[in-house]
């Protein structure tokens, strides 16, 4: 088992099981086929009253929209990122595709997408880490994101890396194994906070 496989108590699937969030990228291509099925899976994605509010901004190193992409993140995600051959901005649609409201599920929807698109990435033998630390304003400004579409997070695709390539602090995190919290801090049955006695 690798250091970073899920230290799971119950069955579990392989790739959620191999699943997680490196920041060593290898700089190696992404195959074509390998980036069109990562976005076959997001388009499976359930999403409520089948709206699929999810539009993603895809660079491919080293084309226009990769350097864009890159230039919208905190300096502190740059630095590693800046190894990973696909970065994407994922956007949520808030209205729905009518025009006579606002999504309530929009973001709910595209996390699933995207968790779509994770699992499938770890079937490819690719990892992925999605990033918060970004300028949305700036991205919006750079890539013409229209009003009714809100960019969530930036996602980082390829081939796992070396963590040597890490400063000290951001190696150590790459080697440490994963954890978890115990069932009863988020399975409940009852009230909540009443733990679900199966566990």
């Amino acid at each position: 088992m690798g250091i970073k496989d899920a230290n799971n108590i119950y069955p579990l699937n392989e790739y959620a099981k191999k699943r997680w969030s490196p920041r060593a990228f290898a700089e190696k291509e992404v195959e074509a086929e390998k980036i069109r099925s990562l976005f076959e899976a997001a388009r499976w994605s359930a999403s409520g009253g089948n709206q699929q509010p999810w539009r993603f901004i895809v660079g491919i190193h080293p084309d226009h929209t990769w350097r864009g992409i890159l230039e919208v993140l905190e300096e502190s995600n740059a630095y590693w990122a800046k190894a990973a051959p696909v970065l994407i901005i994922a956007c949520a649609k808030k209205t729905v595709n009518s025009g006579t409201g606002p999504n309530p599920s929009h973001q709910y929807d595209l996390g699933q997408s995207v968790a779509h698109l994770s699992v499938e990435a770890t079937r490819l033998g690719l990892h992925l880490h999605q990033m918060g630390g970004f300028f949305p304003d700036k991205a919006t400004a750079l890539f013409a994101i229209p009003d009714d579409f809100k960019p969530m997070t930036v996602t980082a695709v390829g081939y796992l890396g070396d963590p040597a390539q890490l400063d000290e602090k951001q190696r150590k995190r790459e080697l440490e194994p994963r954890t978890r919290k115990d069932f009863s801090d988020f399975v409940f049955n009852g009230k909540f906070g009443e733990e679900l006695k199966i566990f």
